[in-house]
């Protein structure tokens, strides 16, 4: 089973896309990113830490605490909706960039993505 920490969108969380319910779906079908794993559970669900683009930091809490309670991640995962925020919004976050910076900080695979929904 994969452990996966979603990271999604400060401003658009419970906003336009109410608790996260299109990740935990596609999650639970396998759809999306989430087709390539025998098996999803999703651990976590963290804010990026909001603009200007804060998501170091608040994933190096995150991972603290998983740390803390002992709690496996296997991936994560940049939500649709930062992906979204990115492409039609003002969003600053570079999804290559950040990419890059959380696998190396981690050693954990990242995704750029969650659901097509």
């Amino acid at each position: 089973m994969a452990n996966i920490l979603i990271v999604s969108c400060a401003k658009i969380r419970d906003v336009s896309c109410v608790a996260c319910l299109k990740c935990f779906k596609a999650a639970d079908l396998k759809e999306g990113e989430f087709k390539k794993y025998d098996s999803v559970k999703i651990v976590g669900i963290s804010g990026c830490g909001d603009c200007p683009g804060l998501v170091m930091p608040k994933i190096n809490l995150v991972m603290e605490m998983a740390d803390y309670l002992m709690q496996d991640i296997d991936a994560i995962h940049i939500g649709s909706c930062i992906v979204r925020a990115r492409n039609t919004a003002a969003c600053p976050i570079d999804l290559d960039g950040i990419k890059a910076k959380l696998e190396g900080k981690f050693g954990k695979p990242v995704v750029i993505g969650t659901h097509n929904y």
